[in-house]
């Protein structure tokens, strides 16, 4: 099916030899890449590559969405972070609701591969009620409501499927289980935006998110201005600035330990 017009994947990469830090940005379900475009095109300006993959059965219709499950969406993120790996020198994952679980995934299974990764309101649970009876319903009901716009920003919009096709969410619940296991395997630097007032993700994802992962370096902002989808809301600047100011930061140490490592005696140049 044609992609819909703003829901195209983005690339962008600075001059030639100057291929320092990539950044891997994944919206959520029914999401496209148009909710992290701004968030891209900020990172490109302060020269860091870029790349922001338009997750398999989204930005068309969302019929294809039902038609795939955890592992493509998952899928297409290892390959955008394995692009950047090939010519850069550190590699961090930005993830968005679903994108911040297959972030968070990605760290669990990837280990040193990133430098650190942020999350923006992530889920990795759901207190929802229907969310128990889907897994029954998933073949005689396509669809239920949907959940995109949870915006406070007058104006700002999401391009998004208006729906949220069962089978698809049944998958995600899969994909949580795992995530939620695994948490105390994430040891990378993590940066977690989370909104008080967010009516989609619950707070206990964050609270979940941030008591289970094994890393020493957890910076925990909140977003008291935004509401579910922050990159597009009133504290999109503060997300956009404080990641820049992480993957610098992050960048800087691993620079500073390879140097470090190379300058101890007997260890090889």
């Amino acid at each position: 099916m044609p992609v819909l017009p703003g829901a195209e994947p983005f690339a962008s990469d600075p001059e030639e030899g100057s291929r320092e830090i990539g950044v891997v940005l994944s919206h959520g379900l029914t999401g496209t890449p148009q909710s992290m475009r701004a968030w891209g095109e900020h990172l490109a300006a302060e020269g860091i590559g870029v790349r922001g993959p338009r997750l398999p059965g989204h930005g068309t219709r969302w019929q294809d969405l039902n038609r795939t499950r955890w592992p493509d969406w998952y899928g297409e993120v290892e390959r955008a972070v394995d692009d950047l790996r090939r010519d850069y020198r550190s590699v961090f994952v930005f993830g968005q609701s679903m994108g911040g679980t297959l972030t968070l995934r990605l760290a669990e299974e990837r280990g040193d591969d990133l430098a650190g990764i942020a999350l923006v309101n992530p889920s990795v649970t759901t207190l929802r009620k229907d969310a128990l009876v889907a897994p029954y319903i998933q073949w005689v009901v396509p669809w239920v409501p949907g959940v995109a716009n949870d915006i406070k920003k007058p104006g700002s919009v999401e391009l998004a499927y208006d729906r949220l096709p069962t089978r698809a969410a049944v998958s995600l619940t899969a994909l949580w289980r795992l995530v939620r296991a695994d948490l105390g395997r994430v040891r990378c630097p993590v940066l977690l935006f989370r909104s008080p007032t967010d009516h989609v993700v619950e707070p206990v994802n964050s609270e979940l998110v941030l008591d289970g992962v094994g890393s020493d370096d957890v910076t925990d902002v909140v977003l008291h201005e935004s509401h579910h989808v922050a990159t597009l809301d009133n504290d999109a600047p503060r997300i956009f600035a404080d990641s820049t100011a992480f993957v610098r930061r992050v960048h800087a140490a691993r620079a500073d330990r390879s140097g470090a490592a190379r300058s101890t005696p007997g260890t090889p140049a």
